[in-house]
């Protein structure tokens, strides 16, 4: 049986966690790193990629909001 895949948290430092990963919901969709339960978030682990997915977040709803903005010349006037 293979060994137990170990949590990526503070991977080579002081810091590193030493819990088994989770199975199913402990890869990070963001950096593809396994984690335990309490890491598995990206803010818990302080992921490379968070700002990239925040930013592109930014700017789909802004994209959408600008799409939905209501023109003067659209208005019906009364």
């Amino acid at each position: 049986m293979p060994a137990k895949k170990r949590c990526q948290f503070g991977a080579n430092s002081e810091a590193q966690c030493n819990s088994a990963a989770l199975r199913i919901v402990g890869q990070c969709a963001l950096c593809r790193a396994n984690f335990c339960g309490e890491h598995r978030m990206p803010e818990h682990h302080s992921c490379n990629n968070l700002e990239d997915c925040r930013q592109q977040a930014f700017e789909l709803n802004k994209s959408k909001l600008e799409s939905e903005r209501t023109v003067a010349s659209k208005m019906a006037t009364a």
